[in-house]
């Protein structure tokens, strides 16, 4: 896996070629213990790294066209799997054992806050904001197509552009937000506001 900005965060990721862009996963140490934000599949390595750190409680999903390797993560590590209240019924959940559903604006038991992504492509998408309030995990809505910057998804692929602009605002507000980790593309890992409000500009 990779080290991240911070000795608490790590991620890894499989190339999308369609896209030409990474698909990540996100592991955060937490005191409580290994908390995975829509991962990928891992190789040996990545597996070796993680039972390294002490493994995976909890799972998260920010939407539910971010399952991907969740199941056999739980599976390995025994894992908990948490995802969207609002999309239970889409198919990608329907089989998988989640054991809690999570509500926007729903401070998880680790410290973890779940932020609203409305206009996005599902109808539930959340974002995940790390107790001290520096860093935020996206999945779908808000990801990073070149280095350096932040982009929206493609309007074609929005439920309501109104409100995805809302919930780009939204993050932009956060006081002290320096990192925005994605599920799609490349993070910044810095002044992580001021990308989200240069996306706003762009979007207007």
């Amino acid at each position: 896996m990779k080290f991240l900005h911070r000795p608490d965060l790590f991620s890894w990721a499989a190339f999308d070629e369609p896209r030409n862009v990474d698909f990540n996963g996100h592991l955060w140490m937490a005191p409580s213990g290994g908390i995975a934000v829509d991962p990928m599949p891992l190789t040996e390595h990545d597996a070796a790294h993680i039972d390294a750190l002490g493994g995976v409680r909890w799972i998260l999903l920010t939407n539910a066209d971010h399952v991907r390797a969740a199941a056999w993560m739980a599976e390995r590590w025994g894992a908990r799997i948490a995802a969207p209240a609002a999309e239970r019924d889409l198919p990608d959940l329907q089989g998988l054992d989640v054991a809690h559903w999570m509500t926007p604006h729903e401070v998880l038991p680790c410290g973890i806050q779940c932020l609203p992504m409305e206009g996005s492509k599902t109808p539930g998408e959340l974002a995940f904001l790390l107790p001290d309030g520096s860093a935020v995990i996206c999945g779908d809505l808000v990801r990073g197509q070149r280095a350096g910057s932040l982009n929206l998804l493609p309007d074609a692929k929005l439920a309501d552009r109104g409100a995805a602009v809302r919930s780009v605002a939204r993050l932009a507000a956060l006081p002290g937000l320096q990192a925005v980790l994605v599920g799609d593309g490349q993070s910044v890992f810095s002044e992580g506001a001021a990308r989200l409000s240069a996306l706003l500009e762009a979007m207007s």
